[in-house]
């Protein structure tokens, strides 16, 4: 059985992965670091939602509640609003490393996220960032195409009653979808 650390961004993502990897006999510990959502109170709605999924799942999370908003735009600063995608690259960069370090103090096999099942993000990138820090770390990465189980993990929430948020997280982005929305409404 692999013991594997998930890292979590939203309930939403990670109620039908927790599922799917609980169908493959994968044992599943959580592992909630999001520096990057922004407003504080949407952190905090997130951060509710994941410690509802873990209630309801039974299942044990480990949660840096630190609102880690400087952190992340000192690390995405020299990308700014204009250069979105290398932004989001050192985005998933930070966030899989974080999670990789800890899967390996820990003592897990492997580790992953729930952002391989959002077809919002880059897949791809996503695949070769976990690759590349887990050869580095000497620990797996475990990457499946699942963006699929995306509506389904939809409904799940829903069910569940687990928030579900408009937009990745981060303050580009929140300005991102809210803007199209305006632009869209005149």
């Amino acid at each position: 059985m692999t013991n594997l650390l998930l890292h979590i961004c939203c309930g939403v993502c990670a109620v039908g992965l927790i599922n799917k990897f609980k169908k493959d006999n994968v044992k599943v510990t959580g592992y909630f670091y999001n520096p990057n959502i922004h407003p504080f109170m949407e952190f905090r709605k997130r951060l509710r939602a994941v410690e509802v999924l873990a209630e309801q799942e039974k299942m044990p999370v480990h949660y840096e509640t630190a609102y880690g908003l400087d952190e992340f735009l000192a690390g995405v600063a020299p990308y700014g609003k204009i250069y979105a995608k290398e932004r989001c690259l050192k985005c998933y960069e930070m966030r899989l490393l974080k999670t990789a370090q800890k899967a390996q103090e820990m003592g897990f096999d492997s580790f992953t996220s729930t952002m391989i099942v959002s077809p919002q993000q880059d897949q791809a990138a996503i695949r070769n960032i976990g690759e590349n820090i887990a050869k580095a770390a000497g620990i797996g990465f475990k990457y499946e195409a699942v963006t699929d189980l995306y509506h389904e993990c939809k409904e799940l929430a829903k069910k569940r009653q687990l928030y579900r948020q408009q937009y990745c997280g981060c303050v580009f982005s929140e300005y991102e979808r809210y803007n199209k929305e305006i632009k869209d409404e005149s």
